[in-house]
């Protein structure tokens, strides 16, 4: 039976179009994977983008400046998942809980802090285990919560530089937790010291992050409460006269939320991409999504150049291995949604666990699938763990219903999974991996994908 290929269903003008979608668009759509990784109800970063840049416009800042805004608040958490192995090792829980819910804790408040940590510290672990993590937490808190917000917003500021930004929008994520009154982390700066732009997108961020969990009330309330500690009181001041507008607190729970905040990017400001420019997106996202455990590390950099090897081999035209090279950058951006109790455990997973490590495929369609340009893309990348026998997942497909494209990822991921280190076990030797990718010929590897990748094994580089 010959080999479905996805691309037999692209339009030939793909690639003149993708001059037609913006930078923001992208961002915008890519910022849903951020949201997992904080643990925060979807669409947090855009919410809080709506928040911010109707506050910088009240404020009067020019076109540059509101760019720079922009920018800096959908990609605030661009850095979060680098810390997120750290801070499962110091509570031993469910990091994405432990992330969702400090974002309600007024750090400058020793009861509240306290309170979290005997909430969340060794949640379902033994007493003695509990009350070790809960003292280490209370005797050294201050040096981890600098340690990990040191680890997040200068790996965020990377990436926005990365992406090819101006310096304001990496000061911003650098400075996103810094406090009005000093007490903020990681630098400790005060006042007009911290961009502007940091301090419009930390109060965006609180405002959305109550608001979800109850309302204008509760989201006013805390901006009161936090102004002039947290907040510049010129900020909480603009934020007061843009709430009372009709239609802003309506447009956080509107279904186009999305396309109102495109449309909030300074015209003049609005980027085109590039192949080029979609390249590199498409790396920075896959370092995002690598950070998240020293398991995965580079993890999704290898599996793209084995991708496009055994494309090569396959005699895939250029073209198309470009494009499959950005399916196999991010085809597990799904995993920012895993809990690194999962992703690190050492030993065999429970139900509940290898249903939410099942539950990365489909989040990885789901966030693919919101750019137009990866519509395609994004079930050839989520398909990479459906199995020629139809008992993968998400979709348990069958042989005929998995295309090309898919088998390549297939293949490769499987043998960077087998060769890199794991939790439970170390890296396994090529010619061993080989031949247990051998035995799964047929049944969940296409045999003509195994063959390129061995004949293509001269041409890797291992470690």
């Amino acid at each position: 039976m010959p080999q479905l290929s996805v691309m037999d269903f692209i339009d030939e003008h793909q690639s003149t179009t993708i001059e037609q979608i913006s930078l923001s668009t992208i961002i915008g759509s890519l910022s849903y994977a951020l949201d997992l990784t904080e643990g925060l109800p979807a669409g947090h970063s855009l919410r809080s983008c709506w928040i911010g840049m109707h506050v910088g416009q009240r404020m009067g800042m020019n076109c540059r400046e509101l760019s720079h805004l922009y920018y800096t608040i959908l990609l605030k958490d661009a850095g979060c998942s680098s810390n997120a192995a750290r801070l499962f090792e110091l509570y031993g829980a469910d990091e994405r809980l432990i992330k969702r819910d400090f974002k309600q804790v007024d750090s400058d408040s020793l009861m509240h802090l306290g309170r979290f940590v005997l909430a969340h510290a060794g949640v379902g672990k033994s007493l003695h285990e509990r009350v070790t993590r809960i003292m280490n937490l209370a005797q050294n808190g201050d040096e981890f919560a600098t340690e990990l917000v040191a680890t997040r917003c200068e790996r965020g500021a990377g990436i926005a530089r990365q992406l090819g930004f101006d310096d304001e929008v990496a000061a911003g994520i650098r400075c996103l937790d810094e406090h009005w009154n000093g007490n903020g982390k990681p630098a400790r700066l005060q006042g007009p010291l911290i961009p502007l732009n940091a301090r419009i997108a930390l109060l965006s961020q609180v405002v959305d992050v109550f608001h979800c969990a109850g309302g204008m009330p509760l989201a006013r309330e805390e901006v009161g409460k936090r102004a002039g500690s947290w907040f510049d009181p010129d900020v909480v001041n603009a934020f007061s006269e843009v709430e009372k507008q009709p239609g802003f607190w309506k447009g956080l729970t509107d279904d186009g939320l999305q396309q109102k905040v495109s449309l909030l990017e300074p015209e003049s400001r609005v980027i085109r991409i590039d192949e080029c420019r979609l390249d590199t997106i498409a790396e920075a996202f896959a370092q995002v999504v690598d950070a998240k455990s020293p398991y995965t590390y580079g993890h999704s950099s290898r599996v793209a150049a084995y991708t496009e090897t055994v494309a090569k081999a396959m005699d895939i035209p250029r073209t198309r291995q470009r494009w499959l090279r950005r399916g196999a950058l991010l085809h597990d951006i799904g995993k920012l949604g895993v809990s690194n109790a999962v992703l690190d455990k050492p030993g065999k997973l429970d139900e509940n666990e290898w249903e939410q490590i099942k539950s990365h495929a489909a989040h990885s369609e789901q966030i693919l699938a919101r750019m137009s340009i990866f519509s395609e893309l994004s079930f050839v990348a989520a398909a990479h763990h459906e199995r020629l026998d139809g008992k993968g997942y998400p979709r348990g497909l069958s042989a005929e219903r998995i295309p090309l494209e898919t088998r390549i990822i297939t293949v490769a991921d499987i043998f960077d999974a087998i060769t890199a280190d794991r939790p439970y076990r170390g890296p396994i030797a090529v010619p061993e991996a080989i031949a247990i990718m051998e035995k799964e010929r047929g049944t969940a590897i296409d045999g003509d994908c195994l063959d390129a990748l061995k004949r293509s094994l001269p041409e890797l580089a291992f470690r």
